[in-house]
């Protein structure tokens, strides 16, 4: 049964609609359309078994739960940042969108999450898993490691992000590398120029 996938102008109507002010707005809708843009141009590099629309929705639904850990004060709760994925996951079922959809929100942190890492790091999350289980869910997930919304925001370079990942042991290391021979490496810099966000 196909999947009904929401168009770009639904899209940014749902982080309109969500989003606690105009600053939290910028940040993570920028942030989603440079993912965006990062994993279309991976597509561009030769994975055509992959279904582009149901890509370019997760890029740009994948962290619609930001916006639920402001305050009414407009501050972000840095300290429940790792539930960004499960809220962001919950509103879209509560919304109704499709189960393929809503995944893309909780299963895109890091390089995946096991249940192990949950319960070993105290994570404030449900036990399970949230790791990518279909192709189109890995690009997210990896598109997603090209860019982040630190002050400033910047873009990050797979050497970069694999000496980030080393911290959180050689398995998280080698989960990355494969994902970098699978897909390539996106040319950041014309994407660095076009925001005006430095490569870190």
């Amino acid at each position: 049964m196909p999947v009904t996938i929401p168009s770009d102008r639904q899209i940014r109507d749902l982080h309109e609609r969500y989003a606690p002010n105009q600053a939290a707005f910028d940040l993570v809708y920028t942030h989603c359309e440079i993912v965006c843009a990062v994993a279309e141009q991976l597509l561009d590099g030769g994975h055509p078994a992959l279904d582009a629309d149901l890509v370019r929705a997760g890029c740009l639904l994948h962290d619609i739960g930001v916006y639920r850990l402001y305050d009414q004060a407009g501050r972000l709760d840095h300290g429940e940042y790792m539930r960004h994925g499960v809220l962001g996951r919950d509103l879209l079922r509560e919304l109704g969108f499709p189960e393929q959809v809503a995944r893309f929100c909780a299963h895109h942190t890091g390089v995946g999450l096991t249940a192990d890492d949950v319960r070993r790091h105290a994570l404030p999350l449900p036990a399970g898993d949230y790791l990518a289980e279909t192709d189109e869910e890995e690009l997210v997930m990896y598109a997603d490691k090209f860019h982040t919304k630190t002050t400033p925001p910047a873009f990050v370079t797979a050497a970069g992000y694999t000496e980030y990942v080393r911290r959180f042991g050689p398995d998280k290391v080698a989960r990355f590398t494969a994902m970098v021979e699978r897909f390539g490496e996106p040319d950041l810099a014309g994407l660095a120029d076009r925001y005006g966000h430095l490569v870190v």
